[in-house]
């Protein structure tokens, strides 16, 4: 089999494939940057958006899977003990660490220092594999583990060691979502194999938003000032549906007429579409050596990407 094609698959499948991952990349940029206006100018708190995000679309995803796979397949992730707790261990730790850390870096910086540090996470996971398997990596991972490196570097302290681009703590956050992606990687697999992506997944984010919820993440509410309140509640929905569950639904989706290497390639489009719609409506400016950090970064993604 090519490895650029499934067996059966039409051109225009495959056109409808890229078109799917890459739509779901830009809606993950954008929501990026729609979160730092509700951070930044509407005064929303990261931990209440990330509840009300995770859990409507969590709900949508589970009941869409009651209604189109049945009740048997939404459900099976709970039914036994051992992957229950498996699943509450990715709920917490994955799916509400990242988002939340994300979200936080975005709130104490700017949505596209926190996506392109959320990207150093294939990095970690290339280190952690060699340190697992006690083997070396290839030379392409080591170069892409030095360009992330790298990329971080000029990032954060624009090319000087003693000053930092974003406050320290946006870079912690930005940093935490990087290893808390890293997990929401490698440590689901079984659960995802055993009952699928949008099963798993949606009980995941539904259990990652009781966390918040039971800890009183929801009261009191933002308080929107009256004028503007049409834009903040536009931008929240906009993160909550196309930003987490159209986003979603499309990257499944396109694994249909796609490999993953392709899908993981072109999901690199997304801190891309995050620098650039932070430099078009937000007015967002990394700088030459901050931009020459972004592309050190994008290039590390698209060298693992490209990887076996």
């Amino acid at each position: 089999m090519d490895e650029g094609s499934y067996p059966g698959t039409t051109r225009s499948g495959r056109v409808k494939g890229f078109v799917m991952v890459l739509a779901a990349a830009v809606f993950w940029g954008l929501s990026g940057t729609a979160a730092q206006v509700l951070f930044q100018g509407e005064g929303f708190r990261p931990e209440w958006l990330v509840t009300v995000r995770m859990g409507l679309s969590g709900m949508i995803l589970v009941l869409g899977t009651a209604v189109f796979a049945g009740p048997r397949a939404a459900l099976g992730p709970l039914v036994h003990l051992v992957d229950a707790l498996r699943l509450t261990l990715f709920g917490i730790f994955g799916m509400l660490g990242v988002q939340y850390s994300y979200f936080a870096s975005v709130a104490e910086g700017n949505a596209a220092t926190a996506t392109l540090l959320q990207y150093l996470a294939p990095a970690m996971i290339v280190l952690y594999a060699a340190a697992r398997s006690r083997r070396m990596p290839g030379l392409r991972q080591i170069a892409a583990v030095g360009l992330a490196l790298a990329g971080t570097f000029l990032l954060v302290t624009g090319g000087q060691i003693q000053a930092l681009t974003v406050p320290w703590t946006s870079v912690v956050w930005g940093l935490a979502s990087a290893v808390t992606l890293a997990f929401y990687t490698v440590y689901p697999g079984g659960l995802l194999r055993r009952y699928g992506a949008p099963a798993t997944v949606g009980w995941a984010m539904v259990v990652g938003a009781a966390v918040p919820a039971l800890g009183g993440a929801l009261q009191p509410g933002p308080a929107v000032p009256g004028e503007t309140w049409w834009i903040a509640w536009g931008l929240t929905a906009f993160v909550v549906l196309f930003g987490t569950l159209v986003a979603f639904l499309f990257y499944l989706t396109s694994l249909r007429f796609l490999t993953p290497a392709e899908t993981s390639l072109l999901a690199s489009a997304e801190p891309l579409s995050a620098v650039v719609s932070a430099a078009l409506f937000l007015h967002v400016n990394l700088g030459m050596t901050g931009a020459a950090g972004a592309a050190c970064i994008l290039a590390a993604v698209v060298l693992l990407a490209r990887s076996k």
